[in-house]
Formats: structure tokens, sequence, C-alpha cells
């Protein structure tokens, strides 16, 4: 028969009437190691003097025993739980299990406090974030932007959904692009997609139009031999151009300079994002290339164009199908390092 080895008793709290005590007390076994038991109750004093201790209440009896299991998960359920209760959740994060869903939820809960410019400064100056990850993070983030992407071509979406995508990643546009203004209206008629502030710090326009639709970007009919736009891209150009002519036209209007946070505009120009080119022929490819020279103040992207040009900037390859996968972020990180690495040593 087992013995009990050690024991261990201390009171938690007493009052006049009741006291919890606590109890701890290892029992080896000659087939194995030791193991536990852990008992907790609150007892009501005798009456009598010199008279026994019984549990408070009876039903439920408030006296529990623990073997050594239940102990060690009650142990395990302290560690850890115990900090978020006295702490709050949004201190404590296990590291026993970083990746789980309650451990995204505590992330999010810290990247949504209110303060966002302390919240910058607190990850700055503790290195939260190391730059291999930092720069992992924009390379999966673009790479998930492209899938969607191409998901998204694919499909037969109305335009709002592009202008999202497009207003969420403006990198693809090129890195003249500081950011997407927040007012649209140009005048009382003409509203635009997006009004931009280019890297100079002057307004630009950019406006698209969806892939689906049935909308040509050729016509159907060669002219003297010779591929000409479709009437839907003509309409499509006359309509940016003339986003374009009344920018300029509002350029001097304290109302419109108000509407756009004061970002000077001298010259406007505009991108135009129309059709699709991934079945273009290399007379095609010729055409494209001309009308685009044709114009100074306009630059026209079929949604391919955007495509192509998103994957090189992402440092994906162009000819292959992006996949999300742990490798890909892992690449990215490796790239990173060593492009911090070619940095310090000035390689």
């Amino acid at each position: 028969m087992s013995k009990v080895k050690d024991h261990l008793v201390r009171e938690l709290r007493s009052r006049p009437r009741v006291v919890t005590r606590v109890a701890l007390w290892k029992i080896p076994h000659r087939t194995g190691g030791d193991t536990l038991s852990f008992k907790i109750g609150r007892y009501a004093r005798p009456k009598v003097f010199g008279g026994d201790e019984e549990p408070e209440t009876l039903e439920p009896k408030s006296e529990l025993t623990l073997d050594d299991e239940e102990f060690q998960a009650l142990i395990e359920f302290l560690q850890e739980n115990y900090e978020p209760f006295r702490e709050g959740v949004k201190a404590f994060i296990p590291l026993k299990k970083p990746f789980s869903r309650r451990t995204a939820q505590q992330i999010r809960a810290l990247f949504a406090l209110p303060d966002s410019a302390q919240l910058v400064d607190f990850i700055l100056d503790n290195d939260v974030i190391p730059g291999e990850l930092e720069g992992a993070l924009e390379a999966a983030k673009r790479l998930r932007a492209i899938a969607d992407f191409e998901q998204m071509l694919a499909g037969n979406l109305v335009e709002g959904r592009w202008q999202e995508w497009f207003e969420n990643n403006t990198w693809v546009l090129g890195s003249e692009y500081v950011r997407v203004l927040g007012e649209r209206q140009i005048d009382t008629k003409n509203i635009s997609d997006f009004l931009m502030e280019a890297y100079d710090g002057f307004l630009d326009i950019v406006e698209i139009k969806r892939p689906e639709g049935g909308m040509k970007f050729w016509g159907a009919v060669l002219d003297h031999g010779n591929y000409v736009p479709s009437q839907d891209l003509v309409k499509a150009i006359t309509q940016a151009a003339q986003y374009v002519y009344e920018v300029e036209r509002e350029a001097n209007s304290v109302k419109f300079l108000e509407r756009v946070g004061r970002i000077r505009t001298v010259k406007p120009r505009c991108v135009l994002v129309f059709g699709r080119s991934h079945d273009w022929n290399d007379k095609q490819v010729e055409a494209y290339r001309i009308l685009n020279a044709g114009y100074h103040s306009m630059s026209i992207l079929t949604y391919d164009h955007v495509l192509e040009r998103a994957k090189r900037v992402a440092g994906a390859n162009a000819n292959k199908r992006l996949h999300l996968t742990t490798a890909s972020v892992t690449l990215a990180c490796e790239a990173q390092r060593s492009a911090d690495r070619r940095r310090r040593t000035g390689g």
C-alpha cells in the first residue's frame, strides 16, 4: 500500500466561522515514480472546542481532491490563463501555441489600439518586427494581392470591386504615386475613379473600366490593315481626356483645392485601365505601342499589363502562376536578409 511521503498544508483564507485550506501531498509507488494529489476545501470551524472540521456544505460538497493527472492539468491551465485574467487578454500571448487562432486575435487586439502613433513608436523602439520579417510580410501581402487579382480576372465582377482592389494596391500603378485622395469629385458633373497624389506632390487621375462585359480593346475590323481602338475604348479615352480637361479647369478653384487637400494641379496625367491583352498577337502589341505614344497626358494599360507589372514589382516569375505557400514567404525572407547584408557591408 502506498504511503504519503510529503504533506503540505496552507490556509488560503481564515474567517471566524469558515476556513479555506489547500493541501498537497506526494505518494510514492513501487511500480513507478511518485504522484501528487491536491485537495482544496472550505471548512466550517467546529462549534465545540476540540471538535472536528467538516466541509462547509455537503451538497455540493465544498471539498475537492484532484489526482496527479487532474492536478497537472490544473497547473497547465493556470500557467496558460492566469496572466490574461490578471493583466488583461491583450497583454498575454502563450508561446507554447504561438500560431493559434487565439494568438491571432490577441495580436489583432494590440494593433487595433486607437493611438496608432504610440503603437508605431512602440513597435519601432522595441524592434517588435525584425527587418527581414517586415520585408517578407510586404512581399507576402503583394503576392496575395496578385493571387486575388488573377482570381478576379476569372470572374465577372462589377466595377466597384475592381475600384476597391486598386485602391488597396496602388503600388501596381508605379512608384510615382504616393496615395489615393479621399475626394473623387472633379466638379458637379464629373466624378473620376481615383484622384491620386504623385510623388512630386501634384494631382493625377486614374480611371478603370472593368475587364468583363464584352468591351473589346481593338475594333473588329482592321483599317487599312491596321488595328484600331474599339468604340468602347474610344469612349473611355474620351471620358478620361474630359476628366483631365475638367481638372485643369478646376485647378484654381478654392473649393476644389479644399476637397483635394490643396494638392497642386499642373498638367495632370491620367492612367486608364481598360480591357485584356493576354491573347494579343505581335501586330496588336505593336499597335498598342503606337497608340500609347500618341497621348502625352494619358497612359493606357490593360488588366494584363497591370498583372505583369505587379508580378515584376513583387519579384514573381511572370511566366508562372503564383502560389501562396510557406516556401514563397521563406524565399522572400531570405531575399530580404540578403539585401540587408549587402546594405550593411556596402556590397
